[in-house]
């Protein structure tokens, strides 16, 4: 049976701030989670909603169809789930060695991350690429092609 997509009304969240999923067939579904199937692009579209066993209960091709009021849940419920930062410049790296100690700057502000080996640094898709601090976050490259000259040179160093 292939998931269904979210019906109006179907998505709400319990008193401990959880996303509960009522299918069509009037099974409730609590602890759902929002996933995309393509995370890095940050598209709102093609996302499944999964029951805590791991397995799709609905699939939502465009978050722009859904009712408002499930929207906004889903939204809501994936910024709180995909932190990643974007890196807009890299100010500084402590060697040109791993493990190195970077100073960056992300479209949410100044920060330093730990580069452990070369590759924590993954090409996704032509100019994009992901970077995977020693404390276990991500951080994204959007556009290698847009970085600051210095930047770059700092980052072929370790590519």
């Amino acid at each position: 049976m292939a998931p269904a997509a979210v019906a109006p009304g179907s998505l709400q969240r319990d008193a401990f701030g959880h996303l509960v999923y009522t299918g069509a067939d009037g099974v409730v579904h609590g602890g759902v989670v929002p996933v995309r199937a393509f995370p890095i692009d940050g598209r709102l579209e093609d996302i499944a909603l999964v029951g805590r066993d791991g397995h799709e209960l609905a699939w939502i091709p465009r978050l722009d169809a859904l009712d408002d009021a499930s929207r906004v849940l889903i939204a809501d419920e994936l910024s709180q789930r995909e932190f990643m930062p974007a890196i807009t410049r890299i100010v500084s790296v402590s060697t040109l060695a791993t493990p190195s100690r970077w100073v960056i700057e992300t479209d949410r502000g100044p920060t330093e991350l730990l580069l452990r080996s070369e590759q924590d640094i993954r090409r996704v898709a032509g100019n994009t690429l992901l970077i995977a601090d020693g404390h276990g976050l991500y951080f994204l490259i959007r556009d290698l092609t847009r970085l600051d000259r210095g930047s770059k040179r700092l980052l072929d160093r370790f590519l």
